[in-house]
């Protein structure tokens, strides 16, 4: 007998077809549900910026007792910020708007401005108040404050 009886080792085209196949199908199910943790992730930076820049307001208004006109820690621009300023994120995923209507109130608007945040249908809009209230909107005005603040 030649070659003994004995099979030659290796893969068959079959058995590596089967198996990028299979990770084929784990790959579809898991980017889905690895992007949407991304961004949920990824809220944090609206939010807290957002507690942190509220934080800096505070602080001037318990010195000068006017949120106008006021310092924000985290703000790239040196200057004090004003009605209308804006800020980007740490991460730079969000815009931060300072809207100051007058020496008393705030609050703090939070927009996606780049990917993957720009893809988060559910959150993309934050605000935050000199009350303290919080809230969020999807992409359809509809109220989601529960789901993109309670997770933080």
């Amino acid at each position: 007998m030649r070659g003994g009886g004995r099979r030659q080792a290796g893969v068959t085209l079959l058995e590596l077809l089967t198996v990028v196949t299979i990770v084929g199908i784990l790959a579809a199910i898991a980017y889905p549900s690895y992007t949407q943790f991304v961004m949920q992730t990824n809220r944090t930076d609206a939010t807290k910026t957002m507690q942190l820049a509220a934080q800096s307001l505070e602080r001037c208004y318990s010195v000068n007792f006017t949120y106008l006109n006021c310092p924000v820690s985290g703000n790239a621009n040196p200057n004090p910020v004003v009605d209308g300023s804006t800020m980007p994120s740490p991460n730079g995923w969000y815009t931060i708007t300072f809207n100051i209507p007058d020496a008393q109130d705030y609050s703090l608007v939070a927009t996606q401005l780049a990917a993957p945040q720009t893809a988060d249908n559910q959150c993309a809009q934050f605000t935050f108040s000199s009350t303290g209230q919080q809230a969020a909107q999807d992409n359809n005005a509809n109220n989601t404050t529960q789901l993109c603040w309670g997770s933080n």
